[in-house]
């Protein structure tokens, strides 16, 4: 599907509103203790960031996977994002996963409070990304 600049633009906004909103959610959450959803909203927070950059720069994607594939190939391969920040979105991913889909599993506080920041500049990182026009250094043929 082919959309308009300025469509394309309102999605992007959207898509970074609800990364803010969403991670505003993990604070609350995490001052609750709730630490299942605390670590699901972590990842839909940097999920959402990572979908304006990707809708900015013409790839989509209808999976999670998909989502962290052309993540990877577009923006951590050519180096635009470190590993760390790739490492860091794909353990938000396996908690997320582990916690809203298997049985016996524990999430403590340990595993969610720690990536409260990182999780928060990852978002920043990909908002400067977006605003910034990078453009030539993104692969957009795949």
């Amino acid at each position: 599907m082919i959309i308009g600049k300025e469509e394309k633009d309102a999605i992007v906004a959207f898509r970074l509103q609800r990364a803010h909103e969403t991670i505003n959610e993990a604070r609350g959450i995490i001052k609750m203790k709730y630490w299942h959803a605390a670590a699901n909203r972590l990842y839909y927070a940097c999920f959402y960031a990572v979908l304006a950059l990707l809708i900015k720069y013409g790839h989509s994607s209808r999976t999670h996977s998909g989502v962290l594939g052309l993540f990877g190939l577009h923006f951590v391969t050519p180096g635009i994002m470190s590993k760390e920040e790739n490492r860091l979105f794909r353990k938000l991913y396996d908690i997320r996963q582990s916690g809203d889909y298997e049985d016996m599993t524990s999430i403590e506080e340990s595993d969610v409070v720690p990536l409260l920041e990182p999780a928060e500049q990852f978002i920043k990182t990909i908002e400067q990304l977006i605003l910034k026009n990078i453009d030539n250094d993104i692969d957009t043929t795949c």
